[in-house]
């Protein structure tokens, strides 16, 4: 399964998205709009996180799905 399926379901994944990234806002959702490399970017500016570890959380939380 590739990143479209988050990106045609955006408003559906927002929910699970928030469950994982509590410090992601709304705005910051609507902002990101199913993309995955805005996703990254936020996650790396409200944790701190360096751009690895950003894309190791998102690929971990992604493997975890069940579509």
């Amino acid at each position: 399964m590739d990143w479209n399926r988050v990106e045609g379901n955006w408003k559906q994944v927002k929910g699970k998205i928030k469950e994982q990234w509590g410090k992601l806002t709304d705005d910051d959702l609507d902002v990101i709009d199913g993309k995955r490399d805005q996703l990254e970017g936020k996650i790396q500016e409200r944790y701190g996180y360096a751009k690895d570890q950003a894309t190791k959380d998102v690929d971990d939380w992604y493997g975890r799905q069940t579509w």
